[in-house]
């Protein structure tokens, strides 16, 4: 019989647990799969005597020593599912070298530091697999690195947090603020107790930058990517949207594009922003995650899923698992990092967009030219305006209400456009500005 591949579990929390009691429900399944049984050599933690509840596990390996178990002789792969840049950084670096195949659901450390893992697994002829760290149970990255390794990939956009997702969802089916949303969201298990990585950004920017370096061939890190979060949505920008046919998502975008001197370059961001309802990604709801892939010879694609949750992220774990398992016993090794383009990332500032602008002007003759004066001098053009009267009871009698979209033009000129409007004397104020990806 063919011996068995033993794995080191780092970290037992949600997914964790839930890796354990696939790897034991299925444990003849994932055998007859690889050609040899799956056992687990110790699961690390960081304290003993936690309720585990009835996990099907020897509690005798348990351990809190990660890296003792790290270097045994007796494990072949680690998985690494605790987050977090540290330790994790060294643990997995360590695993690497030593020709120990990693397999791991840490976006925030790909993003911060992925070089270093993918330079490791280099040096030691090890894999390096991350299926899970971007959009959970959604086979979303395996099909960048390799079905679509023959296609040139022109953009990549997707909606990648679940939090984020179901709060603008509901934002937008009942008109609620955005922190009623939140609270809804905390109430139901969407949202953390500390929302901040989810709904400022942080948690989609890692996985932006993890999508970009696959589909572009150049390494992106979390400092490349521009980020805003959604805390400024408003149910008036909700209303706004509805009003143009269009929603507001949370969007990951990154994309080809070239430089002044005509070089290509990859633009990476995260941001807020209105999408028409005809937009694959409007649709997507609540919790769910999606993305769409604009490549050259297979044209557009969309995978959607769930992108979270204890059970949809230990299966892409186990779907990792198995492959690198199957690479070990046939003495093969994934295809390795493919970083050869080198593209520079561009600022955000270079980066062409389009901008929905809210003002509350003065109602009276002259100011829409006052306003059309700002936007040519920074050279921008308008696509649509909108103008009306105060909202009834608003005690604005005397103004009026003008929504403007803009064409494409470098996102610097459209932000240098709003911070004049600011400052105009017939510009009472700024309400609302978001960005527009898409016909509307």
């Amino acid at each position: 019989m063919t011996s068995p591949v033993r794995l080191a579990l780092l970290g037992c929390g949600t997914v964790g647990s839930e890796v354990v009691r696939l790897l034991h429900a299925q444990s003849a399944d994932l055998a007859a799969r690889i050609g040899a049984p799956l056992e687990i050599a110790g699961i690390a933690v960081r304290r003993f005597g936690r309720d585990r509840g009835d996990l099907p596990v020897d509690p005798a390996l348990f351990t809190t020593d990660p890296l003792s178990l790290i270097k045994s002789d007796d494990v072949d792969v680690v998985v690494e599912m605790v987050g977090g840049i540290e330790p994790a950084r060294t643990w997995l670096v360590e695993a690497l070298r030593a020709g120990k195949s990693v397999v791991t659901a840490n976006k925030a450390l790909l993003a911060e530091d992925g070089g270093a893992l993918h330079d490791a697994a280099a040096e030691g002829g090890a894999d390096l697999y991350y299926e899970a760290s971007v959009a959970g149970a959604i086979p979303l990255l395996r099909p960048l690195r390799e079905s679509l390794h023959g296609d040139r990939i022109n953009r990549v956009t997707g909606i990648v947090n679940g939090t984020t997702n179901f709060i603008l969802s509901a934002m937008d089916a009942t008109g609620a603020g955005f922190a009623e949303a939140l609270e809804e969201a905390t109430e139901l298990g969407y949202a953390e107790a500390d929302p901040t990585a989810d709904v400022e950004g942080f948690d989609a920017a890692a996985k932006a930058a993890i999508l970009a370096s696959l589909a572009f061939h150049t390494r992106v890190g979390a400092a490349d990517v521009h980020r805003e979060g959604i805390t400024e949505v408003t149910a008036s920008d909700m209303a706004s949207a509805k009003a143009m046919g269009c929603t507001i998502k949370l969007l990951c975008i990154a994309a080809r594009g070239v430089d002044p001197q005509g070089g290509e370059t990859v633009s990476v961001r995260v941001h807020p922003a209105m999408i028409p309802l005809s937009h694959p990604l409007a649709s997507v709801g609540d919790a769910f995650n999606a993305v769409f892939v604009e490549a050259e010879a297979a044209g557009q694609l969309m995978f959607y899923g769930r992108g979270a949750g204890g059970a949809p992220t230990a299966s892409a774990v186990l779907g990792d698992v198995v492959a690198v398992a199957r690479n070990r016993l046939a003495g093969a090794r994934a295809a390795s990092e493919s970083a050869y383009a080198d593209l520079s990332v561009r600022p955000m500032g270079e980066a062409l967009t389009r901008y929905h602008i809210s003002l509350d002007v003065a109602d009276r003759p002259g100011v829409l030219a006052a306003v059309a004066g700002v936007f040519a001098r920074h050279d921008v053009s308008i696509a649509t305006v909108r103008q009306g009267s105060a909202e009834a009871g608003s005690g604005r009698s005397e103004d009026a209400d003008l929504v403007i979209v803009t064409h494409v033009a470098p996102d610097a000129a459209l932000a240098a456009t709003v911070g004049e409007l600011r400052g105009l004397d017939t510009v009472r104020s700024v309400t609302s500005v978001l960005r527009v990806e898409g016909a509307v």
